[in-house]
């Protein structure tokens, strides 16, 4: 449909940007990349594969990126928005089972999930996802099944009640907060994320995480 876009947050992805907008494209034709301050050649290879992109001047993070290009896919029309991962891990495939909740009217916020859509994930990454779910369910009050997946989809509703402050990588848990605060209906879908060597290599690690905890309780507390 035509209000449909994918918002792509990136740094230093140049080696495989252009390949995943070049698979987004096939089912979406508005993509827009948002480079957070890359030094590589994010930018150009994103864009000779047809994607708008946005750049921030200075790198801010994942979750400031996002905001960036919910803003703009919303100043543009948007009915509905995908945020998809810039690293390969997602598949364009998984998009029609996104978007089918949004469309039907089921629900405003559509969240994926890797933990029923059999994807093979790492056992020490399974094992920090899990913990991840747990302090999402406490914390957000949300009966999720994964955490920190980054393959979501939005009605134009939805995405107009997201407002990221969090500029790292605790906005996915903050997300998690506004979806429940809004009081929109939210469903899961299946999806398949794949754990290829790159995506690996650029992964958050065990030591991340609770970085990302403090963050997020931190930006709680100081709201």
């Amino acid at each position: 449909m035509a209000g449909e876009w994918v918002v792509v947050p990136a740094y230093n992805e140049a080696t495989v940007i252009g390949s995943v907008v070049a698979d987004l494209r096939t089912k979406i034709g508005k993509v827009v990349v948002v480079d957070d301050c890359s030094g590589d050649g994010t930018v150009d290879a994103a864009r000779s594969a047809g994607a708008i992109v946005l750049k921030h001047v200075i790198n801010r993070g994942q979750g400031a990126a996002l905001q960036t290009g919910l803003d703009y896919a919303l100043r543009h029309g948007a009915t509905a928005i995908v945020t998809f991962d810039a690293d390969g891990q997602h598949s364009a495939e998984d998009l029609p089972v996104l978007l089918a909740p949004v469309y039907e009217h089921r629900a405003d916020f559509v969240l994926g999930s890797r933990f029923t859509g059999g994807s093979d994930v790492p056992a020490l990454r399974r094992l920090t996802l899990k913990l991840a779910i747990i302090f999402t369910r406490l914390t957000s009050g949300l009966d999720v099944t994964d955490a920190h997946n980054g393959l979501r989809a939005f009605s134009r509703r939805g995405a107009q009640a997201i407002h990221i402050r969090l500029d790292r990588m605790a906005h996915a848990s903050e997300i998690m907060d506004q979806i429940r605060a809004s009081g929109l209906p939210y469903v899961e879908v299946p999806v398949r994320v794949r754990y290829t060597e790159y995506a690996r290599r650029k992964g958050q690690r065990g030591v991340h995480a609770i970085r990302v905890a403090f963050d997020y309780l931190f930006g709680r507390w100081v709201r």
